[in-house]
């Protein structure tokens, strides 16, 4: 199957490489946010969006809720009726109701990139998240929210996902996967990614890593640690984001259109949709795919068409 995934690779200023298969019937429909929409988590049929100052709840067609962050900054994570969001400005994550929208919990836990560029994720009944530049992840438990554990990881780990009963941690300047076993707390195994890796997913049956400085994204074996193939998508992936569910792995893209569809299996591309429209994030749902793009201020809800 590797030899399937190695697409041919592409030059600066060369075409990308066209979809190919079925694609899936997905019409937009933007909503206007005004300030900065970023990065996204699905609670049910609506949304969180981190904006300027703020996090905010979004149906389709209406904002529902909104809570003040000095700065929310990476990826947010749902778990235990709560929305874990990192504070930049304070090195932190906030713990917000999801029905009330109001505040539960400050977490002292540090960050690893305060730029903002990280994720917080749960798994393994824990809220994970990189905490220290010099390599260390923190591990949160929502019964008490206190950090139970700390561990050594690669320097300069920014990105995080779950998924295969374990966390899988990017050192985007090590160009290195690190698995982490929630029963030890310890990294178990790496593998050696491409130029400057960065977001992550880890379902439909691999974990998939952005390596934005080659425009590619790589799918990496979660048993072996083997990198299975590479599935080249453009010149570059900067910034963007990754999720992967109802058979397709989903990649928001930034200069040649919105997002990509990629299946799992060939790594053949099989759709480009929507034009370009600056960074954003991306999260898939059974029912459709949110997307932002904070350049243009807006979040968009993509869904089959009604039927006729």
């Amino acid at each position: 199957m590797a030899s399937a995934l190695l697409a041919s690779s592409c030059g600066p200023g060369d075409p990308p490489p066209p979809a190919e298969g079925p694609a899936p019937d997905l019409v937009e429909k933007a909503l206007q946010v005004p300030g900065f929409a970023d990065f996204l988590a699905v609670d049910g049929d609506a949304v969180w969006v981190t904006n300027d100052g703020r996090v905010e709840k979004w149906s389709t067609s209406e904002k529902l809720a909104s809570f003040a962050v000095p700065r929310p900054c990476g990826t947010m994570a749902i778990a235990e009726g709560s929305l874990w969001v990192a504070n930049c400005k304070g090195a932190e994550i906030y713990r917000i109701n999801l029905e009330t929208a109001t505040l539960e919990a400050k977490v002292a836990t540090g960050l690893a990139n305060a730029k903002g560029e990280t994720n917080v994720v749960a798994g393994a009944g824990s809220v994970w998240v990189a905490s220290d530049p010099a390599g260390k992840v923190a591990r949160i438990d929502p019964a008490t929210n206190a950090v139970i554990a700390t561990i050594p990881v690669a320097p300069e780990t920014w990105y995080l996902a779950y998924g295969f009963d374990a966390i899988w941690a990017v050192s985007s300047e090590g160009k290195l996967l690190q698995r982490i076993d929630p029963a030890t707390n310890t990294v178990t195994g790496t593998a050696a990614l491409g130029d400057t890796p960065g977001f992550l997913a880890a379902g439909e049956g691999a974990v998939w890593v952005q390596e934005q400085g080659d425009g590619t994204v790589a799918k990496v074996d979660p048993d072996t640690l083997a990198v299975a193939g590479r599935t080249k998508v453009g010149d570059n992936l900067k910034w963007g984001d990754i999720d992967t569910g109802g058979g397709a792995v989903w990649l928001r893209t930034t200069d040649d259109q919105t997002m990509v569809v990629i299946d799992p299996e060939s790594g053949a591309i099989r759709a480009r949709m929507g034009a370009a429209v600056g960074s954003g994030a991306l999260r898939w749902t059974p029912a459709g795919v949110w997307t932002s793009a904070h350049d243009n201020q807006t979040l968009s809800w993509w869904s089959a068409p009604p039927k006729p």
